[in-house]
């Protein structure tokens, strides 16, 4: 199987992070590895890609250190404007300081998780 490229692996973690917030500022939990990784694949089946379970894993773990480092460190209303700019920001035509911002967190965070 072929991985998908840094851009797709930085997306993941990047729409992960989205979504673990949401859920963090919605339920006041946070999703397991296992079920980022499931997310991700469920993301990668809709364009017809793959990518292995230890990979989609790995992401899911880089996305949990950043969304839980957001969540402890800035307040509810700022975490809630964090988690609806990072959902803008999936429509790329939707330009966001902020959501470049974090998707360069997120570069950030696969480089750190490659050994780079």
């Amino acid at each position: 199987m072929t991985e998908p490229d840094r851009g797709t692996c930085v997306a993941i973690i990047f729409a992960l992070v989205g979504e673990r917030l949401t859920i963090f500022y919605e339920h006041g939990k946070w999703i397991s590895d296992a079920q980022g990784a499931t997310l991700a694949g469920e993301w990668l089946a809709r364009s017809k890609r793959k990518m292995s379970v230890a990979r989609r894993r790995q992401l899911s773990a880089c996305s949990d250190q950043l969304a839980r480092t957001i969540g402890e460190t800035v307040s509810r209303e700022a975490g809630l404007h964090i988690t609806h700019e990072i959902q803008e920001s999936l429509d790329p035509n939707y330009e966001s300081d902020l959501g470049k911002l974090l998707m360069t967190e997120c570069e950030h965070a696969f480089d750190e998780s490659e050994g780079s």
